[in-house]
């Protein structure tokens, strides 16, 4: 198992991104509740963040892509508007241990081809 990032890192309500080994990757922590999506928009594959660790609309309701504006569901990563709309951002699967999101090897070496 790696060690991405402490849960506590991530404030509720915000997002953070995360770089391991040129993967790039960000958690959105919503209810509590932590997702983790590779940072790519499913339209042109493109980093999703408007600036550092800013994957959020202004309301913090949903995710958005810097590029095109389409609006993602944090909860499942479907896309509800915009270009790539029915796609949905490539989750990846996490567990938390003692605080700390960790991801198998394996999941970090699988490919993020465009949806």
């Amino acid at each position: 198992m790696i060690s991405l990032i402490s849960a506590d890192e991530i404030e509720e309500g915000t997002s953070k991104g995360i770089e391991l080994n040129n993967l790039y990757m960000f958690a959105v922590k919503k209810d509590a509740e932590l997702f983790l999506y590779w940072n790519r928009c499913p339209h042109l594959g493109t980093p999703l963040e408007w600036e550092e660790d800013r994957f959020l609309d202004s309301d913090g309701a949903l995710i958005i892509c810097s590029t095109h504006g389409a609006l993602f569901e944090i909860e499942g990563g479907r896309c509800l508007a915009g270009p790539c709309k029915g796609k949905h951002l490539r989750a990846i699967p996490f567990i938390l241990d003692n605080g700390m999101v960790m991801v198998e090897e394996s999941a970090l070496r699988v490919s993020t081809p465009l949806q």
